[in-house]
């Protein structure tokens, strides 16, 4: 099959490439500076040239306390984009995955968010990422958006890679305990994407396996239970470990507003795609024993 992946860099595309080589596509990435997502003529020639029978969109604006500030940019790159590529794609006659996030919600639920909860983003990040979902639905129906959160991997920036570059310089290190989540790692999501492919290609309109699907990691944790969990791995393999603190949000304020929960419902991923959530905490191992195999070769 023929795919065309939107962004090469990030932590998604990354992992999905080498995995869609594996499986036996033909995969073109494309990103900036030499492709832009948000012109449509960019976007049409893509399409002309690579002839895709699949879309894969793991490009987004995730700069959540910038976007604030650079709100146009954050919808240029998260909500024009996907509508440019759903409309691209529906004259091409070809389905999209596309990656969206929990901050669509506004996080106060007392329980999993599924997605029959009615959105309600509080910062300009998730709203970008909301209206990038509607836009991209209604321009190619035959659309997948999994919504998914806390994303690490050994690539790109990210929480695990961030605290392990914190601790090995500082003895304690304060970290929120009151926001809940499940971290999930980029090769869980992109895995499931190589699943999802053949089939999206075959499905017809109306096929429920089109619409949005939550997918997370599994089980639900804080950032300071997670924070513990790294270090833990990291101690296993000889590196530093230090005192992880619990604080709360209040003790860390941030321009845009976080999430005070982040769980996601997986159900409908697992019963209807067929991709239950996978644990984290092998993502994790795996991704510490791939970090500290490239600090060993430096």
């Amino acid at each position: 099959m023929r795919v065309l992946v939107i962004g090469r860099t990030g932590q998604i595309a990354t992992e999905l490439l080498p995995r869609l080589a594996a499986a036996g596509h033909a995969a073109e990435a494309l990103e900036p500076p030499g492709f832009d997502m948000t012109d449509a003529a960019q976007v049409a020639d893509a399409f002309a040239r690579t002839r895709p029978e699949a879309v894969v969109n793991c490009a987004a604006y995730t700069a959540v306390d910038r976007a604030e500030d650079e709100r146009a940019l954050a919808f240029a790159v998260n909500a024009t984009g996907p509508r440019l590529l759903g409309e691209a794609a529906a004259r091409a006659g070809v389905p999209v995955l596309h990656y969206s996030t929990d901050y669509v919600f506004d996080g106060t639920k007392d329980a999993p968010y599924s997605e029959a909860d009615a959105p309600d983003p509080v910062g300009a990040y998730g709203a970008s990422k909301l209206a990038g979902e509607l836009l991209l639905h209604l321009a190619q129906p035959r659309s997948v958006t999994l919504r998914t959160a806390w994303v690490c991997s050994p690539f790109g920036n990210n929480f695990v890679k961030t605290m392990l570059r914190l601790g090995q310089d500082r003895p304690e290190l304060r970290v929120v305990a009151d926001q809940q989540g499940a971290p999930t790692f980029a090769a869980d999501l992109a895995e499931a994407a190589v699943t999802l492919l053949p089939r999206l290609a075959a499905a017809p309109a109306g096929d429920p396996v089109f619409g949005v699907a939550h997918l997370t990691g599994a089980p639900y944790t804080t950032w300071h239970g997670f924070a513990e969990a790294i270090f833990a791995g990291a101690a296993r393999r000889g590196q530093p470990a230090p005192k992880v603190t619990a604080i709360t949000t209040a003790d860390y304020p941030t321009k845009a507003r976080r999430p005070a929960n982040s769980r996601l419902d997986c159900t409908r991923a697992a019963t209807v795609l067929g991709i239950p959530p996978k644990d984290w905490r092998a993502g994790l191992d795996a991704c510490l024993d791939a970090l500290m195999t490239k600090d060993q070769a430096a």
